[in-house]
């Protein structure tokens, strides 16, 4: 089942992204604003996964360029952070949204934002594109933005907020230095 999983999944995120965008304008007849904005990420990360990682090109890229050949990433961990941690995360910071305000749901669009700039940095440092930087620059900044400043929050919910986010991605890279120096000292 794994197997299957890890082979179909980005697939199945774009049909998943197109089903939920398609209630877009059902959702936005009834639901605030501010929730509707929470709901937007699950499809946007979704659009993003498959610019990201439709023929594995992300951990390829990852693995390849950034750790010299090194397996830093598999496809478990992939499946893991995007299915699991991503999807997760964004599905819990909706219902949040939902019964305590979407100010303590402010994870959702700082998970976006972190990850653009975690896209923007490797650019930058290698000099050139990235899979998931488009998404990441003409999706995730616009939207992620739009979210923070639309929605009336205390110092205190954007620093957790922010502070989930960006946990989330120093464990994923702290994952992938820890697989990476172990395949190193393997070899």
């Amino acid at each position: 089942m794994l197997d299957i999983l890890t082979r179909h999944w980005v697939a199945a995120a774009g049909f998943m992204a197109a089903a939920l965008l398609v209630l877009v304008p059902l959702l936005a007849a009834g639901w605030p604003w501010p929730l509707l904005l929470i709901f937007l990420h699950s499809p946007g990360y979704m659009i993003h996964q498959v610019e990201e990682h439709t023929g594995d090109r992300f951990r390829s890229f990852v693995n390849d360029v950034m750790f010299g050949g090194r397996e830093a990433l598999t496809t478990t961990d992939v499946l893991w952070v995007n299915c699991g941690a991503v999807w997760g995360i964004d599905l819990i910071a909706l219902y949040v949204a939902w019964l305590a305000g979407p100010a303590w749901a402010l994870v959702a669009p700082y998970l976006m934002l972190v990850n653009a700039i975690g896209h923007i940095g490797p650019a930058l440092r290698f000099r050139g594109y990235n899979p998931g930087l488009v998404t990441g620059v003409i999706l995730f900044i616009p939207l992620g933005m739009l979210t923070v400043l639309s929605i009336p929050a205390t110092a205190a919910q954007h620093a957790l907020g922010f502070g989930v986010s960006l946990l989330l991605h120093v464990i994923i890279a702290a994952n992938a230095i820890r697989r990476a120096a172990h395949a190193g000292a393997a070899a």
